[in-house]
């Protein structure tokens, strides 16, 4: 069973680089309530110019499904095609682990980044550990 967390008071900040492409940091902006989670995902590669404007990305909105623990329901709120596939995969994994509704704003695109399927899914998955330590050690 899920328990309720405080709301956070400051949202939780974390940048590091993706595994397999050091050139390219990814940053997760944190938010844990009671009742829900916001999750936004962004990267910014060693190029980038700061008067450079990228893309708000995609929303999605994802919550476990009560009557199949390994189901989730997901919702588009805001959709830009290079990352709205991104952004519901992560959506999706964080309600179905977290068991609470996610908000997840993401303008990863990682075919903008180059990256293979390979350091894709690594990059992925290093996002995913990272949140979940910080979910579980929020308390």
């Amino acid at each position: 069973m899920a328990t309720a967390a405080l709301p956070s008071l400051k949202p939780v900040e974390i940048s590091f680089p993706l595994p397999k492409t050091p050139h390219t940091n990814v940053h997760i902006h944190l938010t844990f309530m009671a009742t829900s989670t916001m999750v936004f995902l962004s990267t910014t590669t060693l190029g980038d110019s700061g008067s450079t404007l990228k893309p708000m990305g995609s929303l999605i909105y994802a919550m476990p499904d009560r009557t199949n623990p390994q189901s989730t329901i997901s919702t588009v709120l805001y959709t830009s095609p290079g990352s709205i596939d991104y952004a519901t995969r992560t959506a999706r994994i964080l309600a179905r682990r977290m068991k609470i509704p996610v908000y997840v704003g993401c303008n990863i695109d990682p075919v903008v980044t180059g990256s293979t399927v390979e350091e894709e899914m690594e990059g992925f998955s290093k996002i995913i550990d990272t949140i979940m330590k910080k979910w579980e050690s929020r308390e």
